[in-house]
């Protein structure tokens, strides 16, 4: 061997070794304050993994799920949960991929969750179910409901994505891109940068929040502790979500849907543009408008976001 090809070897195995420490040290750092601990909740075993969830109250049942994000877990709902089990039983979902439900190295789909959702219903809750559903998670709830419509009362949907964002197929950089983040070192590496907190702080500062001194530090820690939590697998649905494998055109499911309402964020861009897109699809759908905040009005307006919510419900 000689020596220029020695002395690649030896470059590649020390620049692997640091990166492998580097996320090594990352996850150990995100973990650390524990705040996601997965003693309050249990785990529904499903083929794909262990789901956790959370349920509280008593009452008609009321299903909360999270915008699909790696980092994000059912902790955007922990300022709603507390209002809600004074009247219903409320379960809480960390989707798998997320939080401290599994992350299995597989790629996710909109018909896994469908799935998962309609079993969740079925086998846990056990009766027709009150579900709201934030961004992403929108769609896989439409469509579910259009497999079963038996398991669902009202379908609350959350700051909706637009259909053409659904639309999309994986494009060739996308395809990369995804093939990429599933890589054992680099993958996790790149996912640790798209993953970083000071990542998460611009989405919340930019997209996720209006009024940004409401944006608690403890809140960002939770976002930065699930992203990483169980050593980064997040990345393996992020590669789904970024090679727009996760993605389904639902507008069949959306045109025939019942009993659907839509909370939408005025300080949100194209906001009203969204909502009269699923009110052409659909015209029973109702849209309540809230304003003064942007992605999450239930973590930045938590009390008038509920006062809506329960109208609803109701």
């Amino acid at each position: 061997m000689s020596k220029k090809i020695k002395k690649l070897v030896a470059f590649t195995t020390l620049t692997a070794a640091g990166l492998y420490a580097i996320n090594r040290f990352i996850d150990y750092t995100a973990e650390q304050k524990n705040l996601l601990p997965s003693s309050n909740g249990e785990f529904y075993q499903t083929k794909q993994g262990k789901i956790f969830y959370t349920k509280h109250g008593n009452g008609s049942p009321v299903l909360l799920l999270h915008d699909l994000n790696p980092a994000s877990s059912n902790a955007e709902w922990n300022k709603i949960i507390k209002k809600l089990e004074r009247s219903h039983t409320v379960y809480s979902l960390d989707l798998l991929g997320c939080g401290r439900s599994d992350k299995p190295n597989i790629t996710y789909t909109n018909y896994l969750y469908v799935q998962l959702l309609n079993e969740f219903i079925q086998n846990v809750i056990g009766e027709p179910t009150d579900v709201a559903a934030t961004g992403l998670s929108v769609s896989y709830t439409i469509m579910a409901q259009a497999f079963a419509k038996d398991n669902f009362r009202n379908i609350i949907l959350i700051n909706p994505v637009p259909f053409s964002e659904l639309k999309k197929t994986p494009s060739e950089n996308q395809r990369i891109l995804s093939h990429l983040l599933k890589l054992p070192i680099l993958g996790t590496s790149i996912y640790n940068v798209l993953m970083s907190q000071i990542k998460l702080l611009n989405i919340f500062s930019g997209k996720y929040y209006y009024n940004r001194t409401l944006l608690s530090g403890k809140l960002s820690d939770i976002y930065f502790e699930a992203a990483h939590k169980g050593k980064s697998a997040g990345k393996y649905l992020l590669a789904s979500i970024e090679g727009n494998y996760i993605n389904a055109d639902f507008s069949k499911s959306i045109k025939n849907a019942e009993h659907v309402f839509i909370i939408s964020s005025r300080n949100r861009k194209n906001h009203v543009q969204i909502t009269d897109e699923y009110v052409r699809a659909n015209k029973s759908i109702e849209v309540s408008y809230i304003s003064n905040s942007k992605y999450l009005p239930q973590q930045e307006v938590p009390g008038k976001f509920y006062e809506i919510l329960s109208m609803f419900l109701n």
